[in-house]
């Protein structure tokens, strides 16, 4: 996404996604980029990522959304997560890789302006989610008593989330759009060059969206769980003042429930992820932002392919953390087994009681007795310790 290389000469533009496109030593040839080695390992593992990405977070969202008919804003916050991460896993992730298969743009201009827009929405939408969770927790156990308005809140900030999500990203809809360079060849990308008048725009433009996408939600997330932590450390403080006194009034000073420190937990590791996964990869681009010249010769396409696609990894980190630290996904899968295997024996019982209704008409027909034909039926085909299955011809 950041990688957008432009120049001010004419046809010095040559952008893509991470592509290696350099000019000559003379300045005034220009080098294609080319499916290298580096970006089919990418594409290799990009496909990976998505392939267990969408599986994990599919299975993440039917166990939350089958959860029960009350769900918790927890449940809701974490459906919620797992939808901004299936637009990355389904739009930011095969967009990359068959970009990266194309070398340059061949889906036209509309979708060009369309998957760009789809692109930041993803990003944001991780980005801001991740925040409300955040600020969730910090509610929680800074007020363990307005838990009746937890819910509503969360709801209220979670169409904030998204509605900035789409608002911070309609840009991109003006400032990207097809450009075709005819020397050394008829090359056509998807970029933003031309949309700015001088370099410096461009620059101030993808400096806010690097403040709204990355190092805004840090600093939030990082002050949430400052006094997360501070809080919590001055009620352990206070507990051992009391127990120090009292012994047994340790179980009312302890008023942080197990299940609230596990989504606690739970949360920490949610942005710690997050943190850890795009931090060198925004900080990559915020250097080439400042010094692309620099930047160029210094780091490698190679390492640009790594830090990327370590990005997307916090797609598949995240259902994976929700199922280890929460017991409705292992309930939600008992659930799914449960029900398979109740509709199965429905229907082996059906199918006996209509096989021996027609076996009762039938010998009602010949004017033979069915009564023994009926009860050695039943009682052959119903298992040890189960309630038998009484024929229609009985009822």
């Amino acid at each position: 996404m950041f990688h957008q290389l432009t120049d001010q000469t004419v046809n010095g533009s040559c952008p893509g996604p991470a592509s290696s496109c350099n000019k000559s030593a003379d300045g005034d040839a220009l080098q294609l980029p080319t499916f290298s080695t580096a970006a089919k390992v990418r594409v290799i593992i990009t496909f990976t990522l998505c392939a267990v990405s969408a599986v994990c977070n599919l299975v993440v969202l039917w166990a939350a959304s089958n959860g029960g008919k009350r769900k918790s804003h927890v449940r809701i916050l974490i459906m919620n997560l797992t939808v901004a991460d299936l637009l990355v896993t389904f739009i930011v992730m095969p967009v990359d890789a068959v970009w990266n298969i194309t070398v340059q743009w061949q889906a036209g201009d509309f979708a060009c302006r369309l998957l760009m827009f789809m692109k930041l929405v993803a990003m944001y939408s991780c980005a801001f989610v991740t925040v409300v969770i955040s600020l969730d927790r910090q509610s929680a156990i800074l007020n363990p008593l307005g838990i009746s308005e937890a819910k509503r809140k969360s709801k209220i900030m979670l169409t904030v989330a998204w509605t900035m999500s789409v608002v911070l990203s309609l840009p991109q809809m003006f400032i990207f759009h097809n450009v075709t360079i005819t020397v050394p060849e008829n090359f056509t990308q998807c970029t933003t060059h031309g949309s700015f008048v001088q370099h410096w725009q461009e620059t101030l433009y993808n400096m806010f969206t690097f403040v709204c996408l990355f190092l805004l939600p840090l600093a939030i997330m990082i002050f949430c769980y400052t006094r997360i932590l501070i809080e919590i450390s001055s009620r352990m403080f206070s507990c051992l003042l009391v127990l120090s006194r009292d012994v047994h009034l340790r179980r009312s000073h302890n008023n942080i429930p197990k299940a609230r420190m596990r989504t606690l937990k739970m949360s920490i590791v949610i942005v710690t992820s997050f943190i850890i996964c795009w931090t060198p990869y925004y900080l990559l681009g915020l250097w080439y932002w400042l010094f692309p010249e620099k930047m160029e010769e210094t780091v490698s396409h190679s390492l640009t392919h790594m830090l990327f696609i370590f990005g997307l990894f916090n797609a598949c980190l995240d259902p994976i953390t929700y199922g280890l630290f929460t017991i409705h996904l292992h309930q939600g899968l008992k659930r799914c087994f449960r029900i398979s295997n109740t509709q199965s024996d429905l229907e082996n019982n059906t199918c006996l009681i209509h096989m021996t209704s027609l076996s009762s008409r039938r010998q009602k027909a010949s004017g033979r007795p069915s009564a023994n034909i009926e009860e050695n039926n039943v009682n052959n085909s119903t298992p040890s310790g189960s309630r038998p299955v009484i024929p229609v011809s009985q009822i």
